[in-house]
């Protein structure tokens, strides 16, 4: 198994029975869940990023919620407009995009 660089976790407000509930989902959580996607293999470096989707992180108020690790940065609210902006900063450039910040 090849070991990522980062992994980037998206609240999507999945619960454990399939349903969705919460507030990320009904905020483009899933929408920037597939910017994530569309970008990273746009970008050639689905080997170095893995992508997940998760439920609540528990600040529902803050949503979408994007946390990337290594480094435990969290972000939000998060919008599929600034997906590239994460990517070009955080993943391809090595700093943190201030701006989202949590």
């Amino acid at each position: 198994m090849q070991k990522p660089t980062h992994h980037i976790f998206v609240c999507t407000s999945s619960r454990p029975s399939g349903q969705q509930k919460g507030f990320c989902h009904t905020r483009a959580g899933l929408e920037v869940m597939a910017k994530f996607q569309e970008e990273i293999e746009e970008r050639g470096i689905g080997g170095e990023v893995f992508l997940s989707n998760t439920g609540c992180f528990g600040i529902c108020e803050k949503g979408p919620v994007v946390v990337v690790y290594p480094g435990n940065v969290w972000y939000g609210p998060v919008t599929p407009g600034d997906v590239p902006d994460i990517l070009d900063s955080h993943i391809e450039g090595g700093v943190p995009l201030g701006r989202l910040a949590l």
